[in-house]
C-alpha cells in the first residue's frame, strides 16, 4: 500500500505546504508594520489551515517511500496547483472580513475609486492572482493597485519572487531529504535540472544564494536611482516600491506598487532605470552562480544564453521602434519600443504605455520575437526559452551545411561549448522541436476557446496576445485581463500560467496518469 503513487504525491505536497505556510506569514509581518489589522489575520489564518493540512497529508504519509521518476512530474504539477489554491486565501480572507469602510481607507486620498480589494470577494478571481503570482505571470484582478493595502501588495511581489526560483528548489535547498536519486528526481522535475555542485542540495542552495545576493543589488540600485532620478518622491514610499520592483522584476513576473504600472513615475529617466532589472530577471540562475561564486566574468559573452539575449534585445528593441515610428502609435517609439520589448522578451511584463492601441504588426512582433521565446532556460522567465530557440536555429544551419559533407565525413554539431555525434544532436533537435510545436498547439488551442467569450471590440490577434502573455508568463496585456472578464477566459488563462511555468510536461503527466494511471503503455 506505501509504494501507491497517491500516497507518495500527497506526502510531498504535504511538505511543500508546510513550508507555504511559513511564506504566508511573511507579509503578515508587513500588515503589522503598515497597522493592517485584518490584512494580518487573513495571512495568520491562511497560514494556519495551510500549515495543518501540510502537516496532515505528510503525517498521514509520512510511510510512503521516495519519489520515482515517474512520480516527479506528477509531485510538482500538483504541488503547484495546490498550493497556488492555498496562496489564494490570503486574498479571499481578507477581503470578506475587511469592513467596507476599511476597505475604503486604502484608497489613496484625492483618488474616486473604489478599492479593488473587492474583486477578491470572488474566488475565482482570488485563484487567479495567486496562480499569476506564484508563476511570475503578472497578469492582475487589481483595477488599481494602490487601492488593495500595503501587505497585500508585497505579497504579490513576494510571491512572485518565490516562484521565481521555484518552491521545490526552496524546499531541497531549506531541508533534508532521504534519498539523492529522489531528490535528484524532484530538482528536475521544476527546474531544468542544470547541476551547479556534486549534490542537489549544494546546487538549489546555490541557486538561493545567488538569487538573494542580486536581489539585494537591484533593490540598492533602484533605491538610490529613484532617490537621484526623484529626489522629492517619499523615501519610505521609494524603499516600498524598490524592495516590491525588485522582487518582481528579477522573478521576471512584473507586478507594481504603482497604479499605472512603470508609467507611474512619469519620468523616463525611471523607465530606462527599470531596464536592468528586467535583463538581469532574464538570465538563468546558473549563470549568476557561476559569475558570484565562480568569478567566470566571461560567461557574459561565453554563455550561449546571455550572448543570444543581450543581441536579441538590442535587434528586437531597433525593429520594434522601427515599427512604432512607421506606424505612428506611440508617442515615444524609441523609449517605449526598447522598454517593451525587452520587457516582452524577459517575460516581465512591465509597461509605460497602452499597448491594446498599437497597430497589428507591431503587437505580432512582440508575440512571436520576444513573448513566444521568452529568457534563458535555467532561469525565471516562460516562453520557450531562448536556449531551445538558439537550438533549433543552429540545427537548421547544421542539416542543410551537413548536406555538403562527404559520406566519410561525421557531421557533428557544436553548440554551447560542446561537441554532439548526430544521434545526440538529432535527439536535442527533436526535442526542442517536439515543445515548441506542443507549446503553440496550446497556445493556437486556447486562443480559439477564448475568441468566443470575449467582448466583440477585441479581435483574433488580441487574443491572441493575451493568450501568449498567459502562457509565456508575461503581464502585458491588450485589456482583456480584468474582473469582469467572462470564466471561461480566466479558467483558461489560469491553466495556460500553470502550463507555462512548469514548461507543459509535468502538467501534461498529471493529466495523462489521471486518465491512464502511470504504467507505461507502448504507443
Amino acid at each position: 500500500m506505501k509504494n501507491k503513487t497517491y500516497q507518495i504525491v500527497l506526502k510531498e505536497i504535504g511538505n511543500l505546504m508546510a513550508l507555504m505556510a511559513f511564506i504566508l506569514i511573511i507579509p503578515g509581518i508587513v500588515a503589522l508594520v503598515y497597522n493592517e489589522f485584518y490584512s494580518f489575520l487573513g495571512f495568520l489564518v491562511s497560514a494556519i489551515i495551510t500549515y495543518a493540512l501540510g502537516i496532515s497529508l505528510y503525517s498521514l504519509y509520512i510511510d510512503a517511500v521516495e519519489p520515482q521518476f515517474k512520480q516527479g512530474y506528477i509531485i510538482a504539477a500538483l504541488s503547484w496547483l495546490m498550493l497556488t489554491v492555498m496562496g489564494s486565501l490570503p486574498f479571499l480572507f481578507i477581503a470578506n472580513i475587511t469592513p467596507p469602510e476599511v476597505i475604503q481607507q486604502f484608497v489613496p486620498k484625492g483618488a474616486n475609486y473604489t478599492s479593488s480589494l473587492i474583486y477578491f470577494q470572488n474566488p475565482l478571481h482570488c485563484f487567479f492572482e495567486s496562480m499569476s503570482a506564484y508563476t511570475t505571470t503578472g497578469l492582475t484582478m487589481t483595477v488599481h493597485e494602490p487601492s488593495v493595502g500595503k501587505a497585500i501588495l508585497f505579497y504579490r511581489s513576494f510571491a512572485q519572487w518565490i516562484g521565481g526560483a521555484g518552491f521545490i528548489v526552496l524546499v531541497l535547498a531549506l531541508f533534508k531529504h532521504d534519498s539523492g536519486r529522489s531528490v535528484r528526481l524532484l530538482y528536475q522535475s521544476e527546474s531544468t535540472g542544470i547541476n551547479l555542485r556534486n549534490k542537489v542540495k549544494d546546487t538549489t542552495k546555490g541557486i538561493w544564494k545567488s538569487y538573494v545576493i542580486i536581489t539585494v543589488f537591484v533593490i540598492a540600485y533602484l533605491i538610490i536611482g529613484t532617490y537621484l532620478i526623484l529626489p522629492d518622491y517619499p523615501l519610505a514610499d521609494n524603499i516600498f516600491d524598490s524592495i516590491n520592483h525588485a522582487m518582481s522584476g528579477l522573478s521576471s513576473g512584473g507586478f507594481s506598487t504603482l497604479d499605472d504600472n512603470i508609467a507611474g513615475y512619469h519620468s523616463a529617466a525611471m523607465d530606462y532605470l527599470y531596464l536592468l532589472p528586467m535583463i538581469l530577471g532574464s538570465f538563468s540562475l546558473p549563470f549568476y552562480y557561476r559569475i558570484i561564486f565562480k568569478g567566470k566574468f566571461s560567461e557574459i559573452w561565453k554563455d550561449v544564453q546571455t550572448r543570444s539575449l543581450l543581441i536579441c534585445f538590442s535587434l528586437g528593441s531597433l525593429i520594434l521602434t522601427l515599427l512604432l515610428l512607421h506606424s505612428n502609435v506611440a508617442a515615444h517609439p524609441l523609449r517605449e519600443g526598447i522598454f517593451h520589448f525587452i520587457s516582452a522578451m524577459s517575460t516581465t511584463g512591465w509597461h509605460i504605455s497602452n499597448i491594446q492601441f498599437w497597430d497589428e504588426r507591431s503587437l505580432l512582433f512582440i508575440i512571436f520575437a520576444a513573448m513566444f521565446i521568452g529568457g534563458a532556460w535555467g532561469g525565471t522567465v516562460g516562453g520557450i526559452k531562448i536556449y531551445r530557440a538558439a537550438l533549433i536555429q543552429k540545427g537548421i544551419r547544421w542539416q542543410i551545411k551537413k548536406e555538403f559533407f562527404s559520406q566519410n565525413t561525421i557531421k557533428t554539431l557544436k553548440f554551447d561549448g560542446k561537441v554532439m555525434l548526430p544521434d545526440e544532436a538529432n535527439a536535442q533537435l527533436a526535442s526542442a522541436s517536439i515543445y515548441v510545436i506542443i507549446f503553440f498547439l496550446i497556445l493556437l488551442g486556447s486562443t480559439f476557446i477564448t475568441t468566443f467569450f470575449l467582448p466583440a471590440n477585441y479581435s483574433f490577434i488580441d487574443a491572441l496576445f493575451e493568450s501568449t502573455a498567459a502562457q509565456s508568463t508575461s503581464a502585458l496585456t491588450v485589456g482583456i485581463t480584468n474582473p469582469s472578464m467572462h470564466p471561461v477566459v480566466e479558467i483558461t488563462y489560469i491553466i495556460q500560467m500553470w502550463l507555462g511555468r512548469l514548461e507543459i510536461i509535468p502538467v501534461l503527466a498529471l493529466f495523462r496518469s489521471t486518465i491512464l494511471g502511470t504504467n507505461p503503455k507502448i504507443l
